[in-house]
């Protein structure tokens, strides 16, 4: 990552007003399939060039070949803090890239954590709004011209969230959360429930998003969590049986 963050910023060309992000390449740490497509649907409409990572570890192995105009980090990933990921890149300052965090969790107490690890912004998780999305990052790369966002400002840009995606993150949690719960691993459980709150409110899932978060809550104050537990699996069976159905 040293000879990659320390080499000189390159000058970036204007941007048409139709296509703002264009030249602009960033790297999404982000572990969640569905959060990452919203991302990748923004950035393509926007014209900016996107890769992924799931984890600090391959977001690691990215970052020591390539060097992403911005690096959007989630806090919750499988491997620990995004934050982690944040202060080793912020070390790098003038010649790092510019470092936004983003969190379905608290946002006041998200944000203040990103301040302090020395991230430039946040963005609150769901993306709701491609306009917006456009105007923080470009707000920090002012040699691009800002001119008028796409006018398109849909929870997705491109339809409805797509539900084998869905399908594919309620399974990971559904396992991770089986096991976790299974060994007792009250970290293990708190990453669970906070990836499992961030899909359910990608995907408008309220309930889903409210179990989540009780489950949380109760690991944090110590409660017993095998009716809980049971409860939210079977709800989980359910939710991923019904996005695996055919479509008649």
């Amino acid at each position: 990552m040293q000879e990659l963050i320390d080499r000189k910023p390159i000058a970036r060309p204007l941007a048409p007003a139709d296509r703002p992000l264009l030249r602009l390449t960033i790297l999404l740490v982000e572990d969640s399939r569905l959060c990452s497509e919203t991302v990748r649907l923004m950035c393509q409409r926007s014209g900016a060039r996107l890769r992924r990572a799931d984890s600090l570890l391959s977001a690691r192995r990215h970052l020591a070949t390539y060097r992403p105009s911005l690096v959007l980090v989630d806090i919750g990933l499988p491997d620990g803090s995004g934050l982690d990921l944040v202060r080793a890149l912020a070390s790098h300052r003038p010649n790092a890239p510019v470092i936004l965090v983003t969190s379905g969790e608290d946002a006041g107490l998200c944000r203040a954590g990103a301040s302090d690890a020395g991230a430039d912004g946040f963005i609150e998780k769901p993306v709701r709004d491609i306009k917006e999305f456009q105007r923080i990052i470009l707000s920090f790369f002012p040699g691009h011209r800002a001119g008028a966002a796409a006018n398109v400002v849909p929870f997705y840009p491109l339809g409805a969230p797509n539900q084998q995606m869905v399908a594919e993150d309620l399974q990971q949690a559904q396992s991770l959360l089986h096991d976790a719960v299974a060994r007792d691993d009250k970290a293990l459980i708190l990453y669970g429930a906070q990836f499992l709150h961030s899909v359910a409110e990608a995907a408008g899932n309220e309930k889903l998003s409210d179990l989540a978060l009780r489950l949380g809550k109760s690991t944090r104050q110590g409660r017993p969590l095998a009716a809980q537990a049971a409860n939210l699996q079977s709800y989980l069976s359910r939710q991923i049986e019904d996005r695996q159905k055919p479509v008649q």
